[in-house]
């Protein structure tokens, strides 16, 4: 009988995947030397890391000197990835900012031979767009129904709408998101939209003059969990099979029985984050007493995959339908921000390009860099120049200045860049007339009024 211990006695290193090697050793009477060369032919390979950066494209061009500083530490960060053994090639798009040294950045899209790496699907699984066109409706009265049914900031809702038996039932069919925390997270954040640059725009068709909402949110804590525990499972992946590879760029081999549960997870967390989509929007349609003329979701937040090949866009719109099995004619939309239209576009896949485009106008500095160059000015005077003429709304009734148009790229640079690499052609424009999002709702956070409390006692 074959154990654990005779091949630690042959040399090699004691993993997971001993126990499908001792029980086909044994089904199969291997002992000496039959033993050894099939126990070769299976154990996991060392990959090491590309002696030089794998070639990418670069469809970003600097316009001024804080761009220029935000090009160079992408480019820095990019090339830094592209050692990473798995990678065969890549794109930066017109939006690309960095998200730390080595790591992909926003706007970032890198293709792996068979391996998910969840650091650069990042936390934020599926952060994606949603558009449902209400026609002639008047735009504030949407925005004000849909300020009634929607939730920003933190934590989730107990009552709002269920998540479907069907889908509960897949979720805890998948070892990976079955736990009591992640289908709390399932239930307790449906309809609910997080923080950050996360919104609810409403704004005027160009070409039509019909009203469109668009909403821009991933699947919250439901995702956030299946990330945490991607992490931990490429990182016992990186010390069996690569460890030189830099902790952050580890990576799922799909061919495992891991990495196929983990693609299957991730699915679930698109169905999942559409329908938190679509229960705000249904929310809405149901408070107007109006059915929609029409509706499309796009992603850019996600893998996506070829046979063996995976796109990772980390802030990066797909535009091939080949990543997209729900495309409505090819359609996508990407968003600027509050003060600029939302961009509904339409491309194809080109060499540079890979299959995709920008995702909105990304930023060149930090939020906390953007505040302190703004200390100069209050919040309400910032606001009041930024936002003239819109109807802009803070869930918390908190300014959030780092959300505001002066905290990201120029929208004009990020359109011409687009037409000048090929990166979608733009069908239409949903001319804004207001928003809502979070704002600074961790003034008031509850552990922050509590901690008030006790000070005043």
């Amino acid at each position: 009988m074959i154990t654990g211990k005779d091949l630690i006695d042959l040399g090699f290193k004691q993993g997971k995947w001993f126990k499908e090697v001792i029980a086909y050793a044994n089904q199969h009477q291997l002992c000496g030397d039959s033993l050894k060369q099939y126990v070769e032919s299976v154990r996991p390979k060392h990959m090491e890391p590309h002696s030089a950066p794998v070639p990418f494209y670069k469809n970003i061009r600097a316009e001024n000197e804080e761009e220029t500083q935000n090009v160079e530490m992408v480019m820095d960060a990019m090339h830094s990835m592209m050692t990473t053994p798995t990678l065969i090639g890549g794109a930066v798009m017109p939006d690309a900012c960095p998200t730390g040294a080595g790591q992909i950045p926003v706007g970032g899209v890198v293709i792996a031979r068979n391996a998910i790496h969840p650091s650069m699907h990042s936390a934020d699984i599926c952060c994606s767009v949603m558009m449902t066109n209400y026609g002639q409706l008047s735009p504030k009265l949407v925005l004000d129904m849909a300020h009634s049914v929607t939730h920003f900031g933190g934590g989730g809702r107990d009552s709002f709408s269920a998540l479907p038996k069907e889908l509960e039932e897949k979720i805890k069919l998948n070892r990976y998101l079955n736990s009591e925390r992640s289908l709390s997270f399932a239930k307790s954040h449906l309809a609910t939209q997080g923080d950050g640059n996360h919104f609810l725009f409403v704004g005027v068709s160009k070409k039509t003059g019909e009203t469109m909402m668009v909403t821009h949110h991933g699947s919250r804590g439901f995702g956030a969990n299946l990330y945490t525990q991607g992490m931990k499972i490429a990182a016992y992946f990186r010390r069996e099979i690569s460890p030189l590879t830099s902790e952050k760029n580890a990576w799922i081999p799909f061919d495992t029985e891991e990495g196929k549960l983990y693609w299957e997870a991730l699915q679930l967390v698109r169905e999942w984050t559409k329908l938190n989509h679509a229960t705000i929007h249904d929310a809405t349609s149901q408070k107007l007493h109006t059915e929609p003329l029409d509706r499309f979701w796009n992603e850019h937040n996600f893998v996506f995959k070829e046979q063996d090949l995976f796109y990772h866009a980390k802030g990066a719109t797909p535009l091939d339908d080949k990543f997209v099995p729900d495309s409505k004619d090819g359609l996508r939309l990407i968003p600027l921000n509050m003060s600029e239209p939302v961009l509904i576009v339409k491309g194809t896949t080109t060499e540079n390009n890979l299959g995709f485009a920008p995702h909105g106008a990304g930023r060149n500095i930090s939020r906390g860099r953007h505040i302190r160059n703004n200390s100069h000015k209050t919040i309400e005077q910032i606001f009041y120049e930024e936002t003239k003429g819109l109807d802009v709304r803070f869930f918390s009734n908190q300014i959030d200045i780092s959300e505001l148009p002066s905290a990201y790229k120029n929208a004009e640079m990020v359109k011409q860049q687009m037409k000048e690499f090929g990166l979608g052609e733009v069908l239409d424009e949903i001319m804004p007339y207001g928003c809502i999002m979070a704002g600074n709702w961790q003034i008031d956070a509850p552990w922050k009024l509590k901690a008030r409390a006790n000070r005043l006692k």
